[in-house]
């Protein structure tokens, strides 16, 4: 890893992929904001990274909670802290497929992370990197043309907010099939993150701001279940790499293993 400075806010960090991304970043030099819903997961995970003389310090952060958002962000405003990374990695999946797993899911996987990209990405400094943790499960080629075309090219924030309720709706009634949605309320909240991304790094150009969505790949992790075959570290080291891109890096795109994939 390159030596970096400045600040990064990591969601979902206690464990898992996020845990290795803070552990990562902070062994690069920057020092690192843990967030995670867990507050004694979080206080834990903080602590064990400081035993190793890193720079990491714990703060609580819900994101499919709007009030626990706007608490964070007030609270660092007032301490006049700047970041110079922000990383979107706090996702859910969950068993089985109803509206109430279509709505939790994409509460935490897309709106939680746009309302996090938002809110707090007003505290990036110029050149500043915003990282959206995402998967190849929302690439564009695994949803049928229908659905794909009212996704790409990504439309405005509050038709792709529609696009996702209206997913919600439809498995709700049992249309969903009929109207060319996945049976999958992951594929269809990381497409729409996707999509976001890309927006994103659009509107944030003027702030000259980099702005990328990642694909770890499968990880063992208590999501990706013992039989993946990346490590942790594996699966953290593009996201870390997204988070330290020089000022000149790229930005709007998708990567893997550091390269470029399809959306």
């Amino acid at each position: 890893m390159p030596q970096a400075k400045g600040t990064v806010l990591v969601t979902g960090g206690n464990r898992g992929i996020g845990f290795e991304v803070c552990r990562q970043l902070a062994r690069a030099g920057m020092r690192v904001l843990l967030t995670a819903r867990d507050t004694a997961g979080g206080e834990q995970a903080a602590r064990t990274l400081r035993t190793e003389s890193l720079d990491v310090v714990f703060e609580p952060l819900d994101v499919a909670s709007q009030e626990s958002i706007l608490t964070l962000a007030t609270k660092l405003e007032r301490q006049g802290q700047r970041l110079s990374a922000l990383v979107n990695n706090a996702a859910i999946t969950m068993d089985g497929f109803d509206a109430r797993v279509a709505e939790q899911t994409t509460v935490v996987n897309f709106f939680g992370a746009w309302l996090v990209a938002e809110r707090l990405g007003l505290l990036l400094e110029k050149h500043g990197r915003l990282v959206m943790v995402s998967s190849d499960g929302g690439e564009l080629g695994r949803l049928c043309p229908e659905i794909r075309r009212r996704f790409d090219p990504p439309p405005s924030k509050e038709t792709l907010a529609a696009l996702v309720r209206e997913f919600i709706e439809d498995v709700r009634s049992g249309q969903f099939a009929r109207k060319g949605w996945p049976r999958s309320a992951y594929r269809v909240s990381k497409a729409a993150l996707n999509a976001l991304t890309r927006r994103l790094a659009e509107e944030f150009k003027e702030r000259q701001l980099l702005v990328n969505a990642v694909c770890p790949g499968w990880v063992r992790t208590r999501m990706g279940g013992p039989s993946a075959p990346l490590s942790v570290e594996a699966g953290a080291d593009t996201i870390a790499w997204a988070a330290m891109l020089p000022p000149d890096g790229p930005s709007g795109g998708f990567f893997q293993d550091r390269k470029p994939i399809a959306w």
